[in-house]
């Protein structure tokens, strides 16, 4: 058989991932601090770009039409649709071919292009930031305090170094998590010896720190504590998994103590800390969500209003403007045609960005204003109204793919006069009603498992089945494996772990 090389022609259509379109879809997934980072690095990779003072930003507020004519309107209803993957290949409007590549056309640009087109805009956002009174510079953490107690010591060298390695083998909960016998050995220590650098670590502040386990945590804590009470000891020892469970008639029996003792036994277990280390978990940095969007009731209607505080307003510098408009007058003149590459591809990245970042503020604006259409009896009533809603529903609305209201809905958050949300919380499934009614979203039963079990006796707890029990009479069906998958994910425990007997 004898092998040719053979010439083809082939027409088929295929859908290009430009760098262009690559950032934009890029821009509709970040969150706000990301979006604030990426702006502040191209402004100090594109010299062309620059950031426009509040000064300009104010004069330029009241412009609703282009220099062309062109109306908000119809501005609004182009960049919500987004670029096609042919507009990314074609020269992008004030561009041109020359000799096959793209040239910009300065003059086009300079009479058509508006590097600020105004938002929707209802009243200004008003001032809910967080008070700086309450940050904390610096916060000590767990180990930090350990050394500095083990410093303040009369430990040998030998015993610090020790103990400096027990220490940076902490859990964060505070637990020793390493193998004494292998620190031992490594430092030629007797093990006896480590056992007592051990047991001095446990009584540092906060007691019970550097334990193995914890029912050696909580023996610690009950010797420093409690007096060393025989009964509260054998129950630590001997009985913990009774007492997370409540069966206190088994430790009854088995104890030959009296049932008041044991609860008064149990009462000081329960103010032990099972995990030392917690306190110092809190100190770790805060993080405030600012939202994204603000949702106002006005009137009787609900207005949008997009968080731009923070996000630098972007231009093409003035100045790289002039210059090139220069250098083409001078092209002109001369008869030659003067190509600056470098400054070409930066003004082509400057146009495009401020482009995308307009067109993401856009489509997060089309997207809050479907769910406040769809969902405003939530915005009305609460969270108990919050109808079932699927991606789908909001990207028919606006007209736009799944994938991007996917994007655009993560790690972003509104708020509203009920509280503040992420995007993705308005979309969630939907459970039915016996009656036959529209059905209720899952978030709104989640709430409900949450109220009646805020409401129950803690003696005689709400099970599982009792709930499916008491949403039924709502007109709610769902099932009981259902109901405890909805309350495991609002961290509560089962009714036999939330039964207290005093």
């Amino acid at each position: 058989m004898a092998f040719e090389i053979k010439q083809s022609l082939k027409l088929g259509q295929s859908l290009v991932m430009t760098p262009q379109l690559q950032q934009a879809i890029k821009l509709l997934q970040l969150n706000r601090l990301e979006m604030q980072e990426l702006i502040n690095q191209e402004l100090v990779e594109n010299p062309l770009l620059e950031e426009v003072s509040e000064l300009d930003a104010y004069t330029d507020e009241g412009d609703t039409e282009n220099k062309d004519g062109e109306s908000l309107e119809s501005m609004e209803k182009k960049e919500a649709e987004g670029p096609t993957s042919e507009e990314m290949l074609a020269p992008q409007g004030d561009e041109k071919l020359v000799d096959g590549k793209t040239e910009i056309d300065w003059d086009e640009y300079m009479d058509t292009f508006s590097s600020s087109p105004s938002l929707p805009s209802t009243r200004e956002i008003p001032e809910e930031l967080p008070n700086f009174e309450n940050m904390v510079a610096q916060s000590t953490d767990l180990v930090s305090h350990l050394e500095w107690q083990i410093s303040m010591s009369d430990l040998l060298e030998t015993e610090r170094k020790l103990a400096l390695m027990i220490v940076g083998n902490l859990s964060e909960d505070g637990y020793f998590t390493g193998s004494l016998e292998d620190i031992a050995k490594e430092l030629e220590f007797d093990l006896e010896d480590a056992e007592e650098v051990l047991k001095l670590i446990q009584q540092f502040d906060p007691i019970g720190v550097a334990s193995r386990d914890l029912c050696e945590c909580l023996l610690v804590q009950a010797g420093v504590l409690l007096d060393k009470d025989s009964l509260t000891r054998k129950l630590i020892e001997n009985h913990l998994p009774d007492l997370e469970r409540r069966n206190y008639p088994v430790i009854v029996k088995a104890t030959s103590a009296t049932m008041e003792d044991v609860v008064i036994a149990a009462k000081k277990i329960l103010e032990l800390n099972p995990k030392p280390g917690r306190a110092f978990q809190s100190n770790a940095d805060t993080y405030y969500i600012v939202p994204d969007v603000y949702v106002y009731k006005v009137g009787e209607d609900y207005a949008i209003q997009l968080n731009e505080d923070g996000l630098p307003k972007l231009r093409v510098s003035a100045y790289y403007k002039k210059v090139l408009m220069e250098a083409k007058a001078e092209g002109r003149a001369s008869g030659k045609t003067i190509t600056k590459e470098y400054i070409q591809e930066k003004l082509r990245s400057a146009v495009w960005l401020i482009k995308s970042i307009h067109n993401r503020q856009k489509t997060i604006y089309r997207v809050m204003e479907s769910i406040v259409k769809y969902q405003r009896d939530f915005f009305e009533k609460g969270v108990h109204f919050l109808k079932p809603m699927v991606l789908r529903e909001v990207a028919s609305d606006i007209g736009v793919h799944e994938s991007t209201i996917s994007r655009v809905t993560t790690n972003k958050y509104v708020h509203t006069p009920v509280g503040t949300f992420e995007l993705k919380y308005f979309f969630n499934s939907g459970i039915s009603m016996g009656d036959g009614s529209a059905d209720v979203a899952s978030e709104s039963v989640k709430e409900k498992i949450k109220s009646l079990i805020g409401k129950e006796d803690a003696k005689r707890p709400l099970s599982d089945q009792k709930l499916v029990e008491l949403l039924g009479e709502d007109g709610i069906e769902i099932a009981r494996r259902t109901v405890a998958k909805y309350r495991e994910g609002l961290g509560i425990l089962s009714s036999a772990r939330r039964k207290k007997l005093f």
